[in-house]
């Protein structure tokens, strides 16, 4: 009872890219009703039409929403990957430290130069710095 010999290599290809398809028009219609649901210019009705055309005739919908609007979702996609970037950089910009140990230092060394604080204090602030 070997089940291997009665499912030849072309059945198991061609059971491939069956998979392959189905797992891409999946991914097809996540992004369409991700697009369309994150649009800002259209209103409630149009997105509830959209996805509604797209769940009744799913695939003459996605490759009519994509021919229609390909631009548009490229343009919108591109522009939120941009301002999470930009995000990024300035909370990155805001948590990183510009001062290093030696301006730590040196501005500790002037507060004891002006008698703000003693010796001991200096050299605490001097260990900090430089652990």
């Amino acid at each position: 009872m070997i089940i291997a010999a009665d499912y030849p290599f072309m059945d198991i290809l061609w059971t491939m890219v069956i998979f392959f398809f189905w797992v891409m028009w999946f991914w097809c219609l996540i992004i369409v009703l991700s697009d369309v649901f994150s649009r800002h210019d259209i209103g409630g009705w149009a997105k509830a039409l959209w996805t509604l055309f797209v769940i009744i005739l799913p695939l003459l919908g996605v490759l009519i929403y994509l021919i229609a609007d390909g631009k548009g979702m490229a343009e919108r996609r591109s522009s939120n990957i941009r301002q999470q970037q930009d995000a990024l950089d300035d909370h990155i910009r805001t948590v990183a430290s510009a001062d290093g140990p030696a301006t730590e230092i040196a501005n500790a060394k002037q507060l004891l130069d002006t008698g703000a604080i003693t010796d001991a204090e200096f050299a605490q602030i001097k260990q900090r710095a430089l652990a």
